[in-house]
């Protein structure tokens, strides 16, 4: 991952770099190529001029090695160019751009799967036959996202990703660390972070905000690489939580130095680093569990407390405490988002809740207990507070903590919960409330009464509401679910726009 300066990708004349801010060595070696041979100087002749061997310097032309500052200053010198000049971050020409492709289209996963020999870049090929090589190998890359962009292979990416950060306990000091230290640029050391100082950080990085009417409906932001600008909807409250995380995402791609998703795993993974990314930045690590271990003395944690200190919503609140709960205060625990009909939405645990699963080990999607408080809760008439309550299940007794809200989807509940020992930490855990699960057992709550089976199996028929999405594929293209004519219409669009207030200016 990066450091923090600013950003190429939001500049037009930016060094070679590759993914995580590293120097792109293929990119650099194929411009030290190019201006050897546009001087007519062998691999010999240009290590007399710099004093290093030939096979030194078919390394680095070949991507192999990455020079030192030193020896690229040599070779700038050699060639009489810049050093600016000789690290941008385009190929010199066209032929070195296909030679590139197919060098990293050969080096992929899809392609080795193949078990197809690598096919050098060699001058004996042609132009037509690299291009012909790295179309299909784009096209193969399509055909296989395509293939698997299933609701099934959704699951599946989703399961292993959420296996995967369970094992870390859900905690990505990186991500922290980097968010510190874009905070440290803005000085912001105290109090909920103001959407000023997230502007501020989007000016240190290279980009700037603007906020429109017009943004595709198939997307939440958008940024313009070539101009540095980022693209957000309207608010009311321009200061809220909501656009501040929108920004803040949208500048995380730039701070971890991501690439096109390769597949949708690939997608997943990257939408979940930059969701942690901006709550690192929204709840800092050191101020969050410095207030969150005060709480934990007093014995008076609260999801409510921690939400009202940053000035976040109650589920950014639950989740930011699921990164560090564990790693920092040694309390393992739970979230749910559940939907109005009891469906779980988002889920995390490292305390032993059972949980529903398919047969693919996902649970998003499932069906929770309805004696859950995350579904019992959606009943109560007063929801101003969080509803606390213990409950009884084959695993143990779990204490939860649960706040409800409404989104345009409809009613949805935010939970987290602890094992019956850690509830000591947390206030509410006094509650009377208390319920009893036997789920997985369809006869805890999902299997009707004998007598109101025997009355009506016989004489029900009720017509099922099936979804489409049940059907359907995934939506594909680079960034799936993106409508891609509508995106590059709109920055062409805003293009025009900017051009001729320029020009008006």
């Amino acid at each position: 991952m990066s450091g923090l300066g600013p950003f190429p990708a939001a500049q037009k004349s930016s060094a070679t770099k590759g993914k995580g801010g590293a120097v792109d060595s293929l990119l650099l070696g194929r411009r030290i190529r190019y201006y050897r041979k546009e001087r007519s100087l062998t691999l010999e002749a240009l290590g007399e001029k710099t004093g290093l061997l030939a096979s030194q310097l078919s390394l680095i032309e070949n991507g192999k090695r990455e020079p030192k500052l030193s020896v690229l200053q040599q070779l700038a010198d050699a060639f009489d160019v810049e050093l600016s000049e000789m690290l941008a971050n385009t190929p010199p020409d066209d032929r070195s751009r296909l030679e590139i492709e197919v060098e990293r289209a050969q080096s992929s996963s899809v392609y080795r799967e193949l078990g197809l020999p690598r096919i050098p870049s060699t001058k004996s090929l042609s132009d037509e036959v690299l291009r012909a090589l790295a179309g299909m190998h784009s096209e193969i890359v399509r055909r296989q996202t395509e293939a698997s962009a299933t609701p099934e292979e959704a699951r599946r990416a989703n399961t292993e990703l959420r296996l995967a950060m369970r094992a870390h306990d859900n905690y990505m000091p990186d991500l922290d660390k980097l968010a510190d230290e874009l905070l440290s640029r803005v000085d912001h050391t105290r109090g909920a972070l103001m959407h000023h100082s997230v502007g501020k950080m989007a000016d240190h990085l290279g980009f700037q905000l603007i906020y429109v009417n017009d943004l595709p409906r198939s997307t939440r932001s958008i940024t313009d690489l070539e101009n540095g600008r980022i693209y957000l909807p309207p608010a009311s409250i321009p200061g809220g939580h909501g656009l501040r995380a929108m920004a803040l995402q949208a500048m995380a791609h730039r701070v971890l130095g991501h690439r096109r998703p390769e597949d949708y795993a690939d997608f997943l993974r990257q939408r979940l680093e930059i969701n942690y990314f901006a709550a690192a930045c929204l709840m800092p690590e050191a101020r969050s569990v410095a207030f969150l271990r005060d709480a934990k003395e007093r014995r008076d944690m609260a999801v409510e407390d921690f939400r009202d200190a940053f000035g976040v919503t109650h589920e950014a609140a639950a989740l930011r405490m699921t990164n560090l709960l564990t790693s920092h205060l040694d309390i393992k625990l739970h979230f749910l988002r559940v939907d109005d009909k009891g469906s779980i939405s988002k889920a995390y645990e490292n305390d032993g809740l059972p949980l529903p699963q398919d047969v693919t080990g996902s649970v998003e999607g499932q069906f929770v207990c309805r004696k859950f408080s995350a579904v019992s809760s959606l009943a109560r008439t007063n929801r101003t507070t969080e509803t606390y309550q213990y409950t009884d299940t084959p695993a143990g007794t779990f204490w939860c903590s649960t706040q409800t809200g409404h989104a345009d989807a409809g009613e949805f509940s935010i939970t987290i919960g602890v094992p019956f020992d850690e509830a000591r930490w947390f206030r509410g855990r006094d509650t009377k409330q208390r319920a009893s699960s036997t789920c997985p057992d369809g006869a805890c709550c999902r299997t009707p009464s004998s007598d109101l089976s025997e009355r009506w199996a016989a004489k029900a028929w009720p017509s099922a509401r099936v979804h489409a999405h049940v059907f359907s594929p995934l939506p594909t293209g680079d960034f799936p679910g993106v409508d891609q004519r509508e995106v590059f219409e709109f920055l062409e669009r805003h293009d025009i726009d900017a051009d001729r207030a320029t020009a008006d200016a």
